[in-house]
């Protein structure tokens, strides 16, 4: 009897436990146009409705509107928020409802990039050079959406250095169009660039020293949630929290993505080669 009602228990556990993994969810990634953040976006994507049944959106938004939308529940989590200092300006408002949970990587850099055959080494030389980064007829440095963290900083790094030159926003893929083509005749260009990213492998570049420190030291990227979802989702947040990529793990996804030309077919043949790795941030979980 004893043992029939201890298997009968166990029995109830293990129904439990696999009742609340395999339950219908909805999940909703607040995204943003950042290589890294597409890739591992995607990444999930793929693994929670594979594996686990969850239904994923991922919507991509600008970064005011990603944090106001997590804090006003149109979100449930989003999958990179850089601390202590890039992204703060945009937690700031929020930062007593949204739930900063797991860093997942360490170590980031963010700043003006040249081309490793550039005959400049920091940013202060600029200032002497800059006919030399010209675009379309002005000296310039070419950014990344004007909404951006990275924007922000490159706009003070102007009025710090004071520097003769513009910074010109577009997409992150126009900015890398820029950047190639500009490489591929040897011809000087400077962008803001940041790691991790898929450049860094592809082509050899290097970081303008700033000796006025505006971008900051290395960071470290966290994903946060919206207000209770850690209560709402436990299995979920485990899972996230162990979560952790490097250099090589992250690099890889991101240069699958690159070769594939597409985030999806890219992040599909990555998790295929790397079960091993998935099954350690799933095994958090069980």
């Amino acid at each position: 009897m004893k043992t029939t009602l201890c298997s009968l228990a166990a029995a109830a556990i293990f129904t439990a436990a696999t009742t609340a993994q395999a339950e219908d969810k909805t999940l909703v990634i607040g995204t943003n146009n950042w290589a890294e953040n597409v890739a591992v976006a995607n990444m999930w994507k793929l693994i929670l409705e594979n594996r686990y049944d969850y239904d994923v959106e991922l919507s991509d938004v600008s970064k005011n509107a990603l944090y106001s939308g997590l804090a006003n529940n149109d979100f449930d989590i989003s999958l990179e928020i850089w601390l202590p200092n890039t992204d703060a300006r945009y937690l700031e408002p929020y930062k007593d409802q949204l739930e900063i949970n797991g860093a997942w990587y360490e170590g980031t850099g963010l700043g003006l990039v040249v081309p490793s055959y550039a005959d400049i080494d920091t940013i202060p030389e600029l200032k002497a050079q800059a006919e030399d980064y010209g675009y379309q007829g002005s000296p310039s440095i070419l950014g990344i959406d004007s909404g951006s963290a990275i924007a922000g900083l490159t706009d003070e790094a102007i009025d710090e250095y004071k520097l003769p030159l513009k910074q010109v926003n577009s997409s992150g893929p126009a900015m890398m169009a820029a950047l190639d083509a500009a490489y591929q005749q040897e011809e000087p260009i400077v962008v803001t660039l940041w790691s991790p990213h898929w450049a860094f492998a592809e082509y050899d570049l290097k970081y303008l020293e700033d000796p006025k420190n505006v971008y900051g030291d290395n960071e470290t990227i966290y994903w946060f949630s919206r207000p209770g979802f850690t209560e709402d989702d436990p299995w979920l947040t485990e899972v996230l929290n162990a979560w952790h990529m490097d250099d090589d793990s992250l690099g890889g996804l991101m240069a699958e993505i690159e070769q594939a030309g597409d985030p999806v077919e890219g992040a599909e043949t990555w998790t295929e080669d790397n079960q091993d790795l998935i099954d350690e941030w799933l095994a958090a979980g069980e």
